[in-house]
């Protein structure tokens, strides 16, 4: 019998070339063409499953978005029930931190949509902006707690604080990817700012 087609699967077999291609050769350098080479199939199929070159970067955009979840999940899975507040920053510094070939491909990426955003109205609407939001406002509850079990200051904006961190790990993230810092440099500068917030 013939083998049922898993549309899903394929779309993301897609969306996942088109990852690798804009890693290797920028964001800029994706096309339709380039993206069937890469995964292997027609230039007619990935016209089939994204009509036009925006439907497939908007696609891909979801693509890693979705994944992206999915490696924070599985983080979060691995911590304490429920996640002492420094273990759950922590998590998110190291997350954003472009350290492994499989989380800098995921930032490079990630670095260049966010770059396209700011020109582009479409992107803004996507939802990689608003899972910082809510990233942000996890850090902001977390610091709370923090704040009320006495690990951090009883000063601090807990709200200010975690728009610094979610600053930081931008900054020091795109440092990282282009070999301005080292990523032991980056932990280490990552680290003294957690010392500093914890360390009342």
């Amino acid at each position: 019998m013939p083998r049922t087609v898993d549309h899903a699967e394929r779309r993301a077999g897609i969306a996942e070339a088109l990852v690798r291609v804009a890693a290797r050769d920028g964001l800029h350098a994706v096309t339709m063409r380039a993206v069937a080479a890469e995964s292997g199939v027609s230039l007619r199929l990935v016209q089939y499953y994204f009509e036009t070159k925006e439907q497939l970067v908007l696609g891909a955009l979801r693509y890693l978005e979705r994944r992206s979840r999915e490696r924070w999940t599985r983080r979060m899975a691995a911590l304490p029930d429920p996640v002492p507040p420094r273990a759950f920053v922590e998590a998110f510094l190291d997350e954003a931190l472009p350290a492994d070939e499989q989380s800098r491909m995921f930032h490079l990426v990630g670095t260049s949509y966010a770059a396209l955003a700011m020109t582009d109205p479409d992107l803004t609407a996507e939802p990689f902006v608003a899972s910082v939001d809510d990233l942000q406002r996890q850090l902001a509850d977390a610091l709370r707690r923090a704040r009320a079990g006495g690990q951090v200051a009883s000063g601090v904006d807990v709200e200010l604080a975690a728009a610094h961190l979610v600053a930081l790990s931008h900054g020091v993230g795109t440092s990282v990817l282009i070999g301005q810092l080292a990523v032991d440099t980056a932990r280490l500068l990552l680290r003294h700012h957690l010392d500093s917030l914890f360390g009342c």
